[in-house]
């Protein structure tokens, strides 16, 4: 059913800057009205009315980085079940990145994940290209044929390009297109050996330390890059306070960039590492607890523009390692939502600021058809309880892998409704 009115309910729609009570009316799977004289439009033939008072409405929400096994790894994660894994955390729309086996560096590859996706996927599942054939920063893939074939971004996946003279040529290459190159800031070299941030707490643990320059002076150097293709740059992840410094700066110089953070990074802290827990080896590594405040601050005042779950399943034969050897990354489909809304409730970001970092500025970056409430838009509408209390087990997550650094962790927030396209593909009731 794709007919859909949803009453007495609080819409928050960053794109129109809108926070009120009122209601939405979708009618074949297009909204036509949000807001407190929304029901002057009558209701539709056949709608299911739902009373949602003490919920919110939101834009579906938009993750953009989302890493999926599916070709070459489908036991860790496949298309199919990172999708509902989306639809229970509340995210309409994923951008999944092209580190997969084969490399999604063709169009026959960009191909598969539409059909698949079309096929298979509760979600709007968007792929992204690779920069590089294969992933290995030498030759550029087919830029303009791949963003013909429907790839929505360009990204190396968990590599930096280290040849400073094609990352010039691919951001030139791409402005011609209107590209986003999204990179990942890691030094090939600087911390190669590092686990975990370099500190105290590294050295008590014995264990290798990424220090914060290992992201920022890449980062530097892309920036510059940027400024000088007037290129669209996207600094997929960052974990410090100096890589929001040198994008502001760069943005005062006039380069076109925009950055995203992990949601692991706004609410842990290397302390969760504790005894060498491996489901909090990730990459940023969780950095000081000053760190994560600045952090909290920056997306506050909206300096970081978007937030991201860094969704990276891995299974037991890759985390359950000593922890100098386990793989990075965390499944996070399912928690960034309740993560962020700790945020919220001890008074730190605004909800506004919150869904317009997890919705519609992601949507407006990558150029996605969301993160809107607005009439013509298409329903993809998160309804979110504020108040429920959960707890993460392990057993109920919709991933097929379980690697998840919330384990029995306590929320207050959560989905309980998800809707694409005026479909409901998921609910607690």
């Amino acid at each position: 059913m794709s007919n859909l009115v949803l009453n007495n309910v609080r819409i928050i729609d960053p794109s129109r800057n809108l926070d009120e009570t009122g209601t939405i009316v979708v009618k074949d799977g297009v909204i036509v009205a949000a807001g407190k004289d929304a029901l002057n439009q009558g209701v539709p033939d056949g709608a299911e009315v739902r009373d949602c008072n003490g919920l919110v409405a939101v834009p579906g929400l938009v993750d953009a980085r989302v890493h999926i096994g599916e070709p070459g790894a489908e036991h860790r994660e496949t298309i199919a079940s990172a999708s509902r894994a989306a639809a229970a955390g509340g995210v309409t729309s994923i951008i999944m990145m092209p580190d997969t086996d084969p490399v999604i560096d063709d169009i026959a590859l960009v191909e598969f994940v539409k059909k698949t996706a079309k096929d298979k996927a509760l979600v709007n599942v968007y792929p992204a290209a690779a920069i590089t054939k294969h992933l290995a920063g030498e030759e550029m893939t087919e830029i303009g044929l791949l963003m013909e074939a429907g790839a929505v971004a360009f990204t190396d996946g968990r590599s930096s390009i280290h040849d400073t003279q094609v990352l010039r040529r691919v951001m030139t290459y791409a402005r011609e297109f209107g590209a986003v190159i999204s990179c990942e800031t890691r030094d090939k070299y600087l911390g190669a050996t590092g686990v975990m941030n370099e500190g105290l707490f590294a050295s008590w643990l014995g264990l290798g330390g990424i220090p914060k320059e290992a992201e920022l002076i890449p980062l530097e150097r892309d920036l510059r890059i940027a400024q000088l293709t007037r290129g669209n740059y996207h600094a997929a992840m960052i974990s410090v306070p100096e890589s929001v410094e040198a994008i502001q700066l760069a943005k005062r110089r006039g380069a076109k960039v925009t950055c995203g953070i992990s949601i692991n990074n706004l609410a842990l802290n290397e302390n969760d590492i504790g005894e060498y827990r491996t489901f909090f080896k990730l990459y940023p590594p969780l950095r000081t607890e000053d760190d994560r405040v600045a952090m909290v601050d920056a997306l506050a005042k909206g300096e970081i523009d978007i937030i991201v779950s860094s969704h990276d399943p891995q299974d037991v034969d890759t985390k359950r390692l000593p922890f100098g050897e386990a793989a990075d990354g965390a499944v996070g489909l399912e928690t960034m939502m309740a993560a962020a809304l700790r945020l919220h409730h001890s008074g730190r970001v605004s909800l506004m600021r919150l869904i317009d970092a997890m919705s519609t500025r992601p949507a407006q970056i990558f150029g996605l058809d969301a993160g809107t409430l607005k009439p013509g838009a298409k329903a993809d509408i998160t309804l979110i309880d504020l108040e429920e209390p959960w707890l993460v087990a392990k057993d109920m997550l919709l991933s097929r892998s379980k690697n998840t650094p919330f384990e029995d962790a306590r929320f207050s927030g959560r989905a309980v409704a998800t809707y694409v396209g005026g479909v409901k593909v998921h609910s607690l009731d």
